[in-house]
């Protein structure tokens, strides 16, 4: 009988490594990642803190199904910005291969339905959480790139699909997740650091330059042994003045929930932050694509009563 089975996985393995990948990633995946699995979806509604799926879209909008120059184990972490009449959606797709994270591209001419593109940025280490944003006409991008012990800034050398390496903003350490922003004329960047892989501590940093001189803030960690809170969750958003933070809920496990943070006071010397009355945003749905939790946020004004968010969850 277990000759029998090996036999089977070698014959399983020959099949699926002979098929196209757009096939292959079409076909369920195997026993040692079929839970779990991530995807994207787009919500909308009257605020960032209120959005549900809207009509006329099917979620998710991206999936494994979807990617078509890798064999992808889950779609996840995706941020998006729109340029001219189009928006442009960068995410993390996991290369089956390779067990990493490599960064890939879908484009949509309504922000609502998408078409898969290609991986645009891949290392020989592990990369999610694409941070993508405009600044003085130019596009960048920060990915999570724990693995290699940085946090590492790209700039579109030709929209959207090529992108360089400027160099690190920040080395020596362990950083999840890093959120900047650009608020009173500097920098600054929420990261997760704990070192234990707990998820429990968010650090503040601040610079004048994005490839300047990053300071710790003096307040920070500004969470500590707090799993639920700590993460970041998505793109900070600068509204009306105010400035609000995103995080994923830990604490019973990876990714289930997320909530919403305002930040009161931010200044070189001082921070305030405060839980919004509608702080819970996202949360597991319990059926179908997203039922088992939610991680990420990145919503965008599209006018007074819209909003437009991508969003991803775990089936």
């Amino acid at each position: 009988m277990k000759h029998l089975k090996k036999r089977f996985k070698e014959l399983h393995y020959i099949l699926v490594n002979s098929l196209p990948i757009s096939i292959v990633n079409k076909l369920p995946l195997s026993g040692l990642i079929n839970k779990n699995t991530w995807s994207i979806g787009i919500y909308s509604g009257d605020s960032p803190f209120n959005l549900t799926a809207p009509a006329g879209v099917k979620n998710p909008v991206l999936s494994r199904r979807d990617v078509s120059d890798v064999r992808a184990a889950f779609v996840a972490d995706p941020f998006m910005i729109k340029v001219g009449s189009k928006w442009f959606m960068f995410f993390e797709v996991l290369n089956q291969t390779t067990r990493r994270g490599e960064i890939a591209l879908a484009i949509s001419d309504n922000g609502l339905n998408w078409k898969y593109q290609q991986v645009v940025i891949a290392e020989d280490f592990h990369l999610s959480y694409p941070y993508v944003f405009e600044w003085m006409n130019e596009y960048y991008l920060i990915p999570e790139s724990y693995q290699a012990n940085s946090i590492r800034l790209y700039k579109a050398s030709n929209f959207p699909i090529k992108w360089s390496f400027v160099g690190n903003i920040k080395s020596g350490g362990l950083f999840l997740d890093p959120s900047v922003f650009r608020y009173d004329d500097k920098w600054w960047m929420f990261a997760e650091t704990n070192p234990q892989r707990k998820l429990d501590t968010l650090r503040l940093y601040y610079a004048d330059d994005l490839l300047g001189s990053w300071l710790e803030h003096p307040k920070s960690p500004i969470v500590t042994n707090d799993a639920s809170i700590a993460r970041p969750a998505g793109r900070v958003l600068l509204m009306n003045d105010k400035i609000f933070r995103f995080t994923q809920d830990c604490h019973q496990a990876y990714g289930t929930q997320v909530r919403a943070f305002e930040i009161t006071e931010l200044t070189t010397t001082n921070y305030q932050e405060r839980k919004i009355e509608q702080s819970l945003v996202l949360k597991a749905s319990n059926f179908g694509w997203n039922s088992a939790g939610m991680h990420h946020i990145d919503p965008h004004f599209i006018n007074e009563k819209k909003w437009v968010a991508c969003v991803d969850g775990r089936g």
